[in-house]
């Protein structure tokens, strides 16, 4: 009998009333994206407090650190005590994927450098640059490696320097940081390979909303999706094989 496969989401994040009647929560949209059948998934809403007890980490075979509107460079008690989790994770060699808030979480426990995006904040679907020399064939992309990928991104912070133990998947003409590994157990994404266009413009709606963007680039985040997708199955392999011990090596 093939043991069950176990993951956690650590949610950094609240459902938005659109994402909790339309999907059931963000813990819905994680398994439905990098989940397959069979396999058991537990949420942990970090950012109210819940963390796995350090007793029970072994048991997972992976982790999931979301995105957020807090800041990985602040010093709240549940963002240290994340990375004080995400530190015995490393140690443990425990393979954690992380996104937005997550993929700055992995480089500040590392040793690298994170803050405000020096360039500006980015709402949209984007091109990433694939950093090909750093990827291995038959590695977590299969056996052909694209030279860029579509994703989208929503984030006003980014990684500024990475530590000497990082690899350098990819990059973009405005972030040098949109992709990184730490081995072969940390992986980390700027983007969000986890979202669709329908949750995009419900952010980017709420936040004009909120008087947080103006309206002519709310216009301009939509636009970057009147012609083009993201390249969601393409992540999802990338991610799904990685966190599936599918293979070894990005």
């Amino acid at each position: 009998m093939v043991e069950q496969k176990r993951f956690a989401l650590f949610l950094a994040t609240c459902d938005s009333t659109f994402v909790k009647k339309t999907y059931g929560g963000y813990f819905n949209v994680f398994v439905s994206t990098f989940g397959e059948e069979g396999e058991q998934w537990d949420l942990f809403r970090v950012i109210d407090g819940e963390f796995p007890e350090e007793k029970d980490l072994d048991k997972y075979d992976g982790f999931i650190i979301s995105g957020s509107l807090h800041d990985a460079f602040g010093d709240d008690d549940w963002i240290i005590k994340l990375c004080s989790i995400c530190q015995k994770l490393d140690d443990m060699k425990k393979k954690v994927l992380g996104i937005c808030f997550g993929h700055q979480i992995l480089n500040r426990i590392k040793g690298g450098k994170i803050g405000r995006a020096r360039r500006g904040a980015d709402m949209g679907l984007r091109s990433i640059t694939i950093a090909k020399d750093s990827v291995k064939p038959g590695g977590y992309f299969g056996d052909k490696t694209p030279n860029s990928l579509a994703i989208i991104k929503c984030h006003q912070d980014e990684v500024w320097e990475l530590p000497e133990s990082a690899t350098l998947l990819a990059y973009s003409d405005k972030y040098n940081v949109e992709m990184a590994s730490y081995g072969d157990h940390l992986l980390s994404i700027q983007g969000h390979p986890e979202y669709n266009k329908e949750i995009l413009f419900e952010i980017i709606d709420r936040v004009v909303s909120l008087k947080l963007m103006e309206q002519d680039l709310a216009d301009k985040a939509k636009a970057t999706m009147e012609d083009a997708e993201p390249d969601r199955k393409q992540w999802q392999t990338l991610c799904k094989n990685f966190l599936k011990g599918k293979t070894n090596q990005i």
